[in-house]
């Protein structure tokens, strides 16, 4: 069985499921319900597909919760290694940095 694509998308697919599985609904329902494939469905359950914002949306709205309730939680923590660490802070501290250094 193919591991899931990090810890963000194993959680996002295990709240869909745990939603869906409230309304006693089969995959193929909601998937249908949102406008989509049901076999990217069933990769966005197991974790196995990053989906786009609008299709989280979509699942959010079939199954009657706000899309942050999916969301809540995740963070950089949760996604794959990255080999860039640079924040937006990181970012603006540099460039200040490098505007007041002096010229050589």
């Amino acid at each position: 069985m193919p591991r899931h694509l990090s810890d963000a998308a194993r959680i996002l697919g295990e709240r869909i499921r745990e939603q869906r599985l409230k309304f006693a609904i089969s995959q193929d329902d909601v998937a249908n319900l949102a406008g989509m494939n049901v076999s990217n469905y069933g990769k966005i359950e197991r974790g196995l597909s990053n989906p786009t914002f609008h299709t989280v949306v979509r699942i959010a709205a079939v199954l009657g919760i706000d899309p942050g309730e999916l969301l809540a939680g995740l963070d950089e923590s949760t996604l794959p290694p990255s080999t860039e660490t640079f924040t937006a802070r990181d970012f603006v501290q540099e460039r200040t940095k490098r505007r007041t250094a002096p010229l050589r």
